[in-house]
C-alpha cells in the first residue's frame, strides 16, 4: 500500500491509499479519486514530507540520511518549478491577486523581500519558501 497526500483544484487536502503508484493514476484518469468536501475529480499528489521509519522498537528515529533530504528538496523544487509560474519579484503582488481572486487560481514562485513576507502573513495569504539547495560537496 502507498499513502499520498492529495489535493484538489479548490485547494482541499485529504489523504488517499493506493496498491501503488500505477492504481493511483488508474483511478484518477477513471474519475474515481474525488475530493471529501467539494467531491471535485481534478485531484493531484501534494507535496509530502517524507516518513521516518524507526531503526528498531527500541532504538529513537534515525537521523535522515543527508542526500536522500537534498534529493527530496530538489526534487520538490524542480516540480514547484516545472509546474507553477515564475512571476519574479513580482511574487507578494501576484499571491494577493490571487488570493482576493483578483486573478486566476494557480501555483506561482518568485521572490519577496522580508517586509513582503511580513504582509502577506498578516494578511493570511498562505505561502511556503522553496527550500534552497545545499551543494553537493556540503
Amino acid at each position: 500500500m502507498i499513502h499520498y497526500t492529495l489535493s484538489c483544484d479548490s485547494q482541499h487536502r485529504f489523504d488517499g491509499w493506493f496498491k501503488n503508484a500505477e492504481a493511483f493514476d488508474q483511478q484518477v484518469e477513471k474519475g474515481i479519486v474525488t475530493c471529501p468536501v467539494c467531491s471535485s475529480i481534478k485531484v493531484e499528489k501534494a507535496l509530502m514530507a517524507p516518513a521516518i521509519a524507526r531503526a528498531s522498537e527500541t532504538m529513537s528515529v534515525a537521523a535522515p540520511d543527508p542526500a536522500q533530504v537534498r534529493a527530496f528538496m530538489r526534487a520538490m523544487r524542480e516540480k514547484v518549478m516545472a509546474e507553477a509560474d515564475y512571476v519574479g519579484p513580482r511574487f507578494a503582488e501576484e499571491a494577493r491577486k490571487i488570493h482576493y481572486n483578483e486573478a486566476e487560481q494557480r501555483g506561482i514562485y518568485g521572490e519577496a523581500t522580508r517586509d513582503e513576507v511580513t504582509s502577506l502573513v498578516d494578511e493570511g495569504i498562505e505561502f511556503l519558501p522553496l527550500p534552497a539547495i545545499p551543494d553537493e560537496h556540503n
